[in-house]
Parts: structure tokens; C-alpha cells; sequence
């Protein structure tokens, strides 16, 4: 392999494999603004754990080489976010800022727009480690406009993009410039696949084990598709997008281990079926909503035993809707899997305390964990609604929305869960009281995912929402006691029209469109930072992180 300059990320990796010395990136980033504090309550710890008297001795065995896997992930990810810094960790002055890196997997707070808490790091590049640090979104266009050739594998969700030494670009194949990693990876997945009891399970492992070395997943998400009956679960490759923000093309790697519960899965069966009549349903035109979901998706609850990579680093993910892969959700849909013990640990830590903050005393008997759970249950099976595919000839959404197409899209999976609570309501399926549990209940966690920062999809989905709802007068704010009222009919209300607005945005794949909307709804103004201000004061964590492993769960030898 010929390495390029020193700022193209394949160097990055070639030298973080090999022990050679790495300049950390240096240029873009949301905020160039130094972090002069770090606050050690910003997270709160909790503790992975589940019933283990449940599975058998073989699936027992599997967990710690599920886990050994994820940690691959997990040495992946820190190159895709930082390029060596993992190995500079030690020699930073102090306990809380080694903890704080270690938790955002580099010297850029997450949950501040990425502001750098390091002396001498400077901001953090948009595109990660993906590009050459020193790439503009202009520079690539025009690089790809002169030689279209290349552009199909520039773009590549699955490449790294170097410089050659006369200054062309180039794409490296994840599998080539991650060999080390991922074969050690795949021959763990093969060892676990020869404990599984459930074809399916082993199925999936032994495809997605040949997937991390030949980057082609899709044999293996249609085989995770037609998992029904494991118990024990894995979600392990690259995946989200989230960590390029120069153009949203590349997913980086990741991984969950996960335990089935099957009596809060029973519960929830019956809801993916409902895709196909709430899809005809949307307020759109017929133009925006023409792609019928599939409907072999499923949905199920799961306590999360490991997380590794980019769901691991900053705000933690509590529930997946996958695959990601346009084609396999319009053939088979996704799974939907509700992480119950992450979900439940950021309620109780986090939820209930911003509510008896800013939600009114009369509405906080609508503040519910099964509430909390459904909003999330719903936002993931909203992912599934809409469109995939513009219908103005520019490709899959993905594609045209580049950049915006993370927070776009959860924005559209927030207010279609909302959409979906309101059908159910009108159908007779949920009781008013219900509803309104699942309104208020969502305010709050507009609070609380608006914390997350404008380096978060999430965060950046929420700050959208909360200004559109509040200039709809979906909810109302008391000046004297500084808390928040929802009004139900005028929150439907915005709800729609928010609705007919993203799926627009999508379907006509108007990227100019959704940065408009982003610089003017996507933040957050002066009034609600002093109400985030006030949680912050109050001691109220923003996040979670976890002690986890081989060892906290018992399986060690």
C-alpha cells in the first residue's frame, strides 16, 4: 500500500496500526472555541448488566467473543473519530479530562459542538478521519467533477479517502485499510457462530463475518432480517453516518451485544404491522409516500450488555431501527430494537429530574416510563415511513441530503413516532389519557435530547422541533414559574404540518432547503439556554455512561 501525506487518514491508520507517530487534524469543526471546564457530573454512571440465569452454557460462552469483536469496533471508531489520540490519553493532566476523552473517543466535547477540552488540538475536522483533514466540501466536488470516474468510490460509504504523493485522491476499501481489525473480528464472529443453537443467529454471523472482509453487508443485514427466535443478538459493522459531517457518505463502525427479553418483546409485536396503513395515511401527497414498507419488519425489546464505537461515544443510543440499507428496508423493512435497560436508567436519571424542573406541577403525572418507552418504540418504527428513494431523480435521500440527511431524518422519525401515537389515539387504540402521557412526556425529552448539542443529529432534530412547536404554540411557557404546558389540539397541529414539511424537504431531495431550515430552526436560542441552564445548575446529568464488559457481567474464566 502506498501511504499518501501526512494528513490523509489512511496515514492516520497505517501509523496507528503500525505505532508510528500522528499529528492530530486540525481543521473545521463546529466550534474553534476552547472548552475551559469539564463537568464531572455530565454523565452519569450506570451499570450493564442483565439475567444471565436465562441462557444457556453455549450462549453464556458466546458473550465474551461477541464482545471481544465489539471491541474491534471499538479500536476502529477511535481512528474514525480522532486518528491516534486514544494513545495520548494517558498523558493528559488530569483524571476528569482523561475520562472526558475517553468518553467523547477524542479531545472534541460532543455535547458542546465538538468544542475542544485539549490545549493545542485544535477544531475537529467535519469529515473525521475519513478525508484528508485539510478537504473542503468545494475542493471534493471539484476533484469529483474532474474525474467522475472515481466518483462512485470516493463516495463509498464503506472507503477511506487519501491523498496519493502526487495529490490525487484516493479510496481505500474499509476491509483493506482495516484488515488487521476486522479479520481479527470476523474469526471471533465464526467462532461464536459455532455455538449458536439458532440457525438464524448463526446464519447472520458466519455472513456477517465474510461482510467485514469483503464490505459487502447486505447478504448479512437480509439474513439479520430473518432472525425471529435468538435470543442472544449482535449488531456489529459500519453502519451510521453520523460521524461524517462533511458530506454523510461514510458510516463508521460500531457494535451491540444484546439479550432478548422476550415478555416486553410479546408486547410489542403487534405495532410493525400497522406500517402499511399509517404509510397510506400520511398527510402528503401520494408522490411523497408511494414506497409501501416492508412488512417483515419486527420489534422487540433487548437489555443492552455492550456497546463499542460510535454509539458508545458521547450520548448513548437507546434503541435501533436497522438496516440502514435502502433496498433490504423496501424488501424485508428493519428491525426495530428497544434498548429497555438504557432506556429506563436515562428516565430515571434523567427524564423524571428535567421534568420536576420544567414541565407544570399539574401536567408531571403525565411524565411515564411505558410513555417514555413508546415515544422511543415509535420514533424507530417512523424511520420506516416516508420515502427512501427522491422522486426528483437525485438519488435516495441519503444521497441528496448529504450532510443534513442525519438530522433530517431524525427529525422525521421524532414527529412521525408522534404521528403514529396520534393515529393510534384516533383509531381507539390508545385512551386520551394515554395520549396525553405520550405529549408531555415528549416535551420533556425534547429537553433532554437537546442537550445532546449541535454535533448530534439528535440534538440538532430537537432544536428544530422545539422552535417549530414553539412559534405553533404546541406548548406554552410560564414566565413565573419558568415551566413548560402542552396544548394537545394545537400540538397536533404542528405536528402535521412539520410532517408535510420534512417529507417534502426529503422526497424532492432539497438540500438547499433543509440547511435553510436547519440555520433557522436548529438552534438554540437565548430563553431555552437559560431553562438548560437551569438543569445544569441543578446537577441534572445529560447522559449516561457505563460500566460494562466481560467481567462486570460475570463470564470471565
Amino acid at each position: 500500500m502506498k501511504l499518501g501525506r501526512l494528513n490523509s487518514p489512511l496515514h492516520a491508520i497505517a501509523c496507528a496500526c503500525f505505532g508510528m507517530a500522528l499529528i492530530v487534524p486540525t481543521a473545521f469543526a463546529d466550534s474553534s472555541e476552547k472548552k475551559t471546564m469539564i463537568d464531572p457530573d455530565t454523565y452519569a454512571t450506570v451499570r450493564l448488566t442483565t439475567d444471565l440465569s436465562k441462557l444457556s452454557d453455549a450462549q453464556k460462552k458466546m458473550i465474551p467473543l461477541l464482545i471481544q469483536a465489539a471491541q474491534e469496533m471499538d479500536d476502529l471508531f477511535w481512528m474514525e473519530a480522532s486518528g491516534d489520540f486514544r494513545e495520548k490519553i494517558p498523558s493528559l493532566p488530569s483524571p476528569e479530562m482523561r475520562r472526558h476523552a475517553t468518553i467523547n473517543y477524542g479531545p472534541w466535547d460532543r455535547l458542546e459542538g465538538n468544542a475542544p477540552f485539549v490545549e493545542g488540538v485544535g477544531p475537529k475536522p467535519l469529515g473525521a478521519s475519513f478525508y484528508p483533514s485539510d478537504m473542503t466540501r468545494e475542493m471534493f466536488a471539484d476533484y469529483v467533477k474532474k474525474h467522475p470516474g472515481q466518483k462512485e468510490e470516493l463516495e463509498h460509504q464503506y472507503t477511506i479517502v487519501g491523498r496519493s504523493d502526487a495529490g490525487e485522491l484516493t479510496a481505500t476499501p474499509y476491509a483493506k485499510a482495516f484488515a488487521k481489525q476486522v479479520q481479527t473480528a470476523s474469526k471471533l464472529l465464526k467462532q461464536a457462530a459455532e455455538l449458536a443453537e439458532d440457525d438464524g443467529l448463526k446464519n447472520y454471523l458466519l455472513l456477517r463475518a465474510d461482510a467485514l472482509l469483503t464490505d459487502n453487508y447486505q447478504p448479512s443485514d437480509l439474513a439479520w432480517m430473518d432472525m425471529k427466535s435468538n435470543i442472544i443478538d449482535v449488531v456489529i459493522g459500519p453502519i451510521e453516518n453520523y460521524e461524517d459531517r462533511l458530506f454523510g457518505y461514510k458510516s463508521a463502525h460500531e457494535a451491540y451485544v444484546l439479550v432478548k427479553d422476550k415478555d416486553w418483546s410479546d408486547r410489542l409485536a403487534h405495532y410493525a404491522k400497522l406500517l402499511p396503513d399509517l404509510q397510506r395515511r400520511l398527510p402528503v401527497q401520494i408522490a411523497y409516500k408511494k414506497e409501501m414498507p416492508g412488512t417483515d419488519s419486527d420489534l422487540n425489546a433487548y437489555d443492552v450488555i455492550y456497546y463499542a464505537g460510535d454509539c458508545n461515544a458521547g450520548s448513548k443510543t437507546i434503541a435501533i431501527n436497522l438496516p440502514n440499507d435502502e433496498q433490504v428496508q423496501l424488501k424485508k423493512g428493519t428491525r426495530r430494537l428497544q434498548l429497555k435497560n438504557a432506556m429506563r436508567a436515562k428516565y430515571d436519571k434523567i427524564l423524571l429530574p428535567i421534568a420536576d424542573v420544567l414541565i407544570a406541577k399539574d401536567q408531571r403525572k403525565h411524565i411515564t416510563f411505558d410513555a417514555f418507552f413508546g415515544n422511543t418504540m415509535f420514533h424507530e418504527v417512523a424511520h420506516g415511513l416516508g420515502i427512501k428513494n427522491t422522486i426528483t431523480g437525485k438519488g435516495t435521500v441519503r444521497q441528496a441530503m448529504k450532510d443534513q440527511a442525519s438530522a433530517l431524518e431524525e427529525g422525521k422519525a421524532d414527529i412521525l413516532g408522534l404521528y403514529m401515537v396520534t393515529r393510534l389515539f384516533e383509531d381507539g387504540v390508545l385512551k386520551e389519557g394515554e395520549v396525553m402521557d405520550n405529549y408531555v412526556t415528549f416535551l420533556a425529552g425534547i429537553f433532554r435530547s437537546v442537550r445532546f448539542g449541535a454535533a448530534s443529529a439528535h440534538g440538532r432534530a430537537n432544536m428544530l422541533r422545539f422552535n417549530y412547536f414553539a412559534e405553533a404554540g404546541a406548548f406554552s411557557r410560564d414566565a413565573e414559574t419558568g415551566t413548560y404546558r402542552v396544548n394537545m389540539e394545537k400540538m397536533q397541529s404542528a405536528m402535521t404540518s412539520l410532517t408535510q414539511l420534512i417529507l417534502k424537504l426529503q422526497g424532492d431531495g432539497d438540500y438547499d432547503g433543509a440547511v435553510e431550515l436547519m440555520k433557522e430552526k436548529g438552534i438554540v436560542s437565548s430563553d431555552l439556554q437559560a431553562d438548560l441552564n437551569r438543569l445544569s445548575k441543578a446537577n441534572i446529568p445529560v447522559d449516561v455512561v457505563f460500566e460494562q464488559g466481560i467481567k462486570v457481567l460475570g463470564l470471565e474464566k
